[in-house]
């Protein structure tokens, strides 16, 4: 008997047939994931708030989609310009939702997306400007019904 026909047979012998179940769960982050992710971007700089603008509505039903723009002051010129825009959460099993590199020919600093949200939290958007500062703004976000939390049976 080849070794793969004992090993199923072993298997459902141990099961009695039965299909195996397994639950997957996403690890939830951690505040620690949360300012890790934040400081693999901005490294050692100081971020200060102000010059972003986060659109994000403060109450969703579906965690499942949530429309979010990211705006940034800036003139957009070759000399000050957004370099980088980067969002956070709180709460999702991945802190870092994403990261938007801009330049001065891109006409005006700003994102738009949807995102998923595990729970209700705090979303932070940092902006890079050319001249290496970091600016941020943080926003609750309350999530009626979760994303991220879907089981595979």
């Amino acid at each position: 008997m080849a070794n793969s026909e004992h090993t199923r047979r072993t298997f459902f012998g141990i099961t009695g047939g039965a299909a195996a179940m397994v639950i997957v769960r996403p690890a939830n982050a951690t505040p620690a994931m949360l300012q890790a992710a934040i400081r693999n971007v901005v490294g050692e700089a100081n971020v200060r708030s102000g010059k972003v603008k986060l659109d994000i509505p403060p109450l969703v039903e579906n965690g499942n989609t949530v429309p979010m723009t990211v705006s940034v002051t800036s003139p957009m010129t070759a000399d000050e310009y957004v370099k980088s825009i980067h969002v956070f959460n709180e709460k999702n099993p991945q802190p870092n939702i994403g990261n938007f590199y801009l330049g001065p020919r891109a006409g005006r600093a700003q994102v738009s997306t949807r995102i998923r949200l595990a729970d209700s939290q705090k979303v932070t958007a940092i902006a890079r400007l050319s001249d290496d500062t970091f600016w941020s703004v943080t926003a609750d976000v309350v999530v009626t019904l979760a994303a991220c939390t879907e089981e595979a049976i």
